[in-house]
């Protein structure tokens, strides 16, 4: 069951957008990268890289390692942690160089020494920061090449991913961004499936009972659920289960739910083929006028503006 609702929770990603690059790195060097909206992942071929995350102890990247960056935290990228690092903004100035979404990236650093050539992505995802999978994702995800959790095929998806998104030929921006919905997933259950004993959302979901619940909450988010009708479906008395889903998920079960709903209306939302009340029926909403002020709540926005807001910032990527 776990592996089921775990599909269903990664139903909604879809990358919007890939940003790509291929660094070719001779030692001694170290690159500060800024913080992002989206979820970097590297890989490497050559000499090790290391990745430092703040609060985090150095991340040693393998040859044909993954890490990814859920949140696109600040980072360092270098040969040695003991290194000053380079702003990569300003390096990329100095080359004459800026990051572009309809080509990759490609430049040459370092002193001359032993070789790494950094493959790099940005996968950015809409409302990343609202969905409810990334609120249990650690700052850094590591991922060994020889990680039994991985499947054997990866490595030649990542090969692809690298392959389409630095030929550039017709359509490479499209199969980019489906690879990199495959990679990222793949990412996520070598990293998902070992650590469930971790508090939060995950811990509920692949709790028995709490599980069904989520599950029942994404696969109906329109029903008129109550936590009396949660607790009933799968078995399980009012006050234990109100009290056992909020002491795993971190929520009540009505806050869960609300929050789940909003997001599921904010992704139709940006997709701009719907009415308002569909949406709002879709979600369990009855009237235009609860739908607003409980998305309000939730964006801090009217749905309207937000729809307007998001869509400008799709197009202006």
């Amino acid at each position: 069951m776990a592996r089921d609702l775990l599909s269903d929770a990664l139903t909604d990603l879809r990358a919007d957008a890939v940003v790509t690059g291929h660094f070719t790195l001779t030692a001694p060097w170290s690159i500060r990268k800024g913080a992002v909206s989206g979820a970097p992942f590297r890989t490497c071929k050559g000499q090790p890289v290391y990745i430092i995350v703040q609060g985090q102890p150095p991340v040693r990247l393998e040859p044909g390692d993954f890490v990814l960056l859920p949140h696109g935290d600040e980072h360092i990228l270098c040969s040695s942690p003991d290194l000053p690092p380079v702003d990569f903004d300003a390096l990329m100035a100095a080359q004459g160089m800026r990051p572009r979404f309809d080509t990759p990236l490609e430049f040459s650093a370092g002193g001359g020494g032993a070789r790494s050539d950094l493959y790099t992505g940005i996968v950015l995802y809409q409302h990343s920061a609202r969905n409810p999978l990334f609120s249990v994702l650690p700052p850094i995800i590591h991922v060994s090449a020889h990680d039994p959790a991985v499947a054997p095929w990866l490595a030649n998806t990542l090969q692809s991913f690298i392959e389409e998104s630095m030929r550039c030929q017709p359509g490479w921006a499209v199969a980019a961004a489906r690879l990199a919905d495959v990679l990222f997933v793949q990412l996520l259950r070598a990293h998902l499936v070992p650590s469930a004993d971790r508090a939060g959302w995950l811990r509920g979901l692949l709790d028995p009972h709490i599980g069904q619940a989520i599950a029942l909450i994404y696969r109906y988010p329109q029903r008129e659920w109550t936590v009396d009708a949660l607790a009933a479906a799968v078995g399980m008395s009012r006050s234990r289960f109100s009290a056992r889903f909020t002491e795993l998920v971190g929520q009540t079960p009505i806050g869960h739910l609300t929050a789940y709903r909003m997001y599921r209306a904010s992704l139709e939302l940006t997709g701009g083929r719907r009415r308002l009340i569909d949406i709002a029926e879709s979600v369990g909403y009855s009237s235009e006028k609860a739908f607003t002020r409980a998305f309000r709540r939730w964006s801090g926005l009217p749905p309207s503006r937000y729809a307007r807001e998001r869509m400008a910032a799709l197009r202006a990527r």
